[in-house]
């Protein structure tokens, strides 16, 4: 077996039928082999974790107020194309592999981009609902946030069995978006300084993660980036 295969395994991607449905008993029905196989298609993982790092980079500067920057509009191209678009292109890529997984995340955070970015595009209206209660705002985005934290508390729960990688990934996003979800129910800038800090790290796991990936898709890689794989538990 080729390392490029044991990180296949290891990382966000679904190999075969019994492992994209977490099933190894061999109880599949025969017709389910001729419906669902393993896939010719490209690795999307780097696409979708590239295009993530980058807006949450970003995004993440802007929050810490990098360079005494406070408005966070910046971001929305980025929002709407990289970290919205080309996610969900990636997540839609992902399934055909048979990796629910992969493909539930990447589509996932692909909606939160879009939808984020939406609320900061002025003819969207949203933000111009808000101008006379800006607490209302901030307790609404605070939900927002709150919100998309459990989601990605729920990917965590899921990538414990998958390799180191993921688990600090969905972990100190985990973190990051409780961060964010304080800073804005409490009114705190400090809160939203740290989640930005933490934001900026998480960028760097998933660069990390997409290059080991890419690396991994090709034959004559300089180099291989490990990402902590678990051996596959045998029921």
């Amino acid at each position: 077996m080729s390392q490029n295969d044991d990180i296949e395994k290891g990382g966000i991607h679904a190999i075969t039928p019994q492992q994209a449905l977490g099933q190894n008993n061999g109880t599949l029905p025969a017709s389910y082999g001729q419906a669902v196989r393993r896939s010719n298609l490209g690795n999307p993982g780097t696409l979708g974790l590239f295009s993530f790092a980058s807006t949450t980079l970003i995004l993440s500067l802007f929050n810490a107020q990098t360079r005494g920057i406070h408005a966070p509009n910046v971001v929305v191209g980025m929002a709407v194309f990289c970290g919205g678009l080309v996610q969900l292109l990636a997540g839609m890529w992902e399934f055909p592999r048979g990796n629910t997984f992969g493909g539930t995340a990447f589509a996932s955070y692909g909606a939160f981009w879009m939808s984020y970015a939406t609320i900061l595009i002025p003819g969207s209206g949203i933000l111009a609902a808000y101008t006379d209660a800006s607490d209302e705002l901030s307790s609404g985005l605070g939900i927002f946030l709150i919100t998309w934290t459990l989601v990605t508390f729920f990917f965590l729960i899921v990538a414990l069995r998958k390799n180191v990688g993921f688990i600090a990934l969905f972990s100190v996003l985990t973190i990051t978006f409780a961060l964010l979800a304080a800073g804005e129910l409490a009114a705190s800038v400090n809160a939203t300084k740290a989640g930005g800090v933490t934001g900026v790290i998480t960028a760097f796991i998933a660069y990390y993660i997409g290059l080991s990936e890419l690396l991994a898709a090709e034959d004559m890689a300089v180099v291989r980036l490990p990402l902590g794989i678990f051996p596959k538990r045998v029921d």
